[in-house]
């Protein structure tokens, strides 16, 4: 997220926030080594799926809400609500405090991964940055988030 203009969008750390998430859960290889394997500095599961809607109640309405404030464009919004809902639906019949490996195994996390994959692409090009770069620690989000 090194890339991305700060203050073009006016509900920048919201939007700095969901970008965070949705890298990580559409990441396989992250979500294999980082978070099955324990790696401090960047939250589990759950963690991303908080800072996908907490601030933002994604989970409540949707995205398009937002476009012009956290996104920049209707098919942003749109990408954004389909994994909303697709790890919300995991997260429900799991539970918000299952291991990581209960997301990871569920039949609907490939789906899933796709989802956040297709709109965490989208939002990455759309700020300048590289969607393949590995996601950035929990502590350099917060670092972002506080500076202007």
């Amino acid at each position: 997220m090194g890339g991305m203009p700060h203050n073009d969008m006016p509900w920048w750390r919201w939007r700095s926030n969901v970008r965070s998430a949705l890298h990580m859960l559409s990441d396989t290889a992250f979500q294999r080594d980082v978070w099955l394997a324990g790696v401090d500095g960047y939250g589990d599961v759950t963690d991303a799926v908080y800072r996908l809607v907490e601030d933002t109640w994604l989970d409540n309405w949707s995205a398009e809400k937002y476009v012009g404030t956290i996104f920049r464009d209707s098919q942003e919004a749109a990408l954004v609500d389909t994994a909303v809902l697709r790890v919300l639906r995991i997260m429900h019949q799991v539970g918000p405090d299952a291991p990581v490996t209960a997301y990871l195994e569920h039949e609907g996390w490939p789906e899933a991964t796709r989802a956040a994959r297709d709109a965490h692409m989208r939002m990455a090009a759309s700020d300048g940055d590289d969607p393949d770069a590995p996601p950035s620690p929990l502590e350099v989000l917060r670092i972002l988030t506080r500076s202007a």
